[in-house]
């Protein structure tokens, strides 16, 4: 196998997504798709990646970061005059260059490496990846050598005859090119046209005009020609993404009840026997490992769910749940949390920034921010850490076995010891030493007969 280098062409502007996004930034499956695109690539073992950027390209830098190297395109004057924007990286070596665009997020490393197998086994100076569609209007058809199968043409739609239109197989405007030829080539393109562009199709018909071969690749999934222009081929990308990626899982072994009303980002990594729910929502680089039960209505964002525990119509942000636990309903984890093994949140419970230990329980209606609690601790309902002093949030400690009545507030800085009982409706702003009981509210007084004479005014 020889040296293969990709050039993934990103400056142009967009216009049509109508949007103050870069059109390569706009996510499909919660990523954007030049991150696709890149990922695609490196994992189709291509040695050097170059991005060409121009519009708006530092939010594509920053996006992309030092996972490959970047040229600029300060004036777009055609997709040859972009990839000739690569010539001092890449001119001067030998081996094959795949040339795609970044907004083509549908096609997979598999394709990659197969379309760049073909085109060296064919010995070919430059290989055209093919799909075939149902609807062609509009696009490039190819049209082979009916004894070779090499490219004898691209005909573009306007200038097919009727014969010619009828044809299913079009132009996926990627390519593999023999390295140094592309560049010799790029040379002698010219930009007498009606744009005054600089296309990079122009080099297959001077590579065969000097007898080069110019061979097709076909991929069989017609959905990896979609390229991305607008909103409406964004939510088909989407669409066709989500399937795609939820058929993978199911293949692994999770369950899916309605795969059309659930969504997997495509970070995300599931293990069998998970179990997901209508309405389901997994973003980021979450883990939900086996056993687990999600949703329905439920929304996980780059956290990790342990083994066996269930999530129901509840929320989890950047948090890691442990095992055999149980959230929800109508929960709330949000960042920075750690939920450990066979504890419980129950309904309406928010918790932020906090350690709920083992066995520990909030069943209900209570709202634990900034807090270390403890093994089998009890919450009451309706019981908070009042974390916040109006500048500063503090800590709020409970320690293993205490139990905390309903509605009680901890005024934080507060440690509630080990085995410490706080007492229904107290509000604590002392320590509490260890298997103490703490009451602090108001003494009882009842007025008898108070109402009868109240009502009589």
């Amino acid at each position: 196998m020889s040296n293969r280098y990709a050039i993934i062409l990103a400056a142009g502007q967009g216009t049509r997504m109508k949007s103050k996004l870069p059109k390569v930034l706009h996510q499909v499956c919660g990523k954007p798709m030049i991150s696709h695109v890149l990922e695609q690539v490196q994992s189709a073992g291509f040695e050097e990646s170059t991005v060409v950027i121009g519009h708006q390209g530092e939010e594509v830098k920053e996006t992309l970061g030092d996972r490959c190297q970047f040229v600029w395109q300060h004036e777009q004057l055609g997709t040859g005059h972009a990839v000739k924007q690569a010539a001092p990286h890449l001119a001067d070596r030998s081996g094959t260059t795949l040339v795609i665009s970044a907004d083509t997020p549908m096609i997979s490393a598999e394709t990659m490496k197969a379309l760049s197998d073909y085109h060296e086994d064919r010995g070919a100076k430059v290989t055209v990846l093919t799909a075939r569609v149902d609807d062609a209007t509009g696009l490039g058809r190819i049209i082979r050598d009916p004894e070779s199968g090499d490219v004898l043409r691209i005909v573009e739609h306007k200038d097919a005859t009727l014969k010619e239109r009828g044809i299913s197989e079009i132009n996926t405007a990627t390519y593999c090119f023999d390295n140094e030829a592309l560049f010799a080539a790029l040379e002698k393109v010219t930009n007498e046209n009606a744009q005054n562009e600089y296309y990079l199709p122009d080099v297959l018909e001077i590579l065969k005009n000097e007898g080069e071969r110019v061979a097709a690749f076909e991929t069989h999934d017609g959905a990896e020609a979609m390229g991305v222009n607008d909103r409406l081929a964004l939510s088909q990308a989407e669409q066709v993404m989500r399937k795609r990626i939820n058929e993978h899982w199911m293949k692994q072994g999770v369950t899916f009840i309605a795969p059309d009303q659930t969504y997997v980002s495509a970070d995300a990594e599931l293990h069998p026997d998970t179990i997901l729910h209508p309405g389901t929502v997994i973003r980021g680089k979450s883990i939900v490992h086996e056993g687990s039960e999600i949703g329905p209505n439920s929304e996980i964002e780059d956290s990790t769910i342990g083994s066996y525990s269930t999530i129901k119509q509840s929320v989890v942000t950047k948090s890691t749940v442990g095992r055999d636990v149980n959230i929800g309903p109508f929960a709330h984890v949000r960042p920075e949390s750690t939920i450990h093994d066979e504890a419980k949140l129950g309904n309406f419970v928010e918790v932020k920034k906090s350690t709920i230990g083992k066995g520990s329980k909030a069943n209900h209606l209570s709202y634990l921010g900034d807090a270390n609690i403890g093994e089998n601790v009890n919450v009451g309902c309706g019981s908070i850490t009042v974390n916040y002093d109006g500048k500063e949030k503090h800590l709020t400690t409970i320690e293993d076995g205490a139990f905390i009545g309903c509605n009680a507030n901890l005024v934080a800085p507060v440690t509630i010891g080990k085995g410490a009982f706080v007492a229904a409706g107290s509000t604590i702003t002392d320590d509490v030493p260890d298997d103490s009981l703490a009451l602090a509210r108001a003494r009882q007084t009842n007025k008898t007969g108070y109402m009868n004479k109240n009502d009589k005014k």
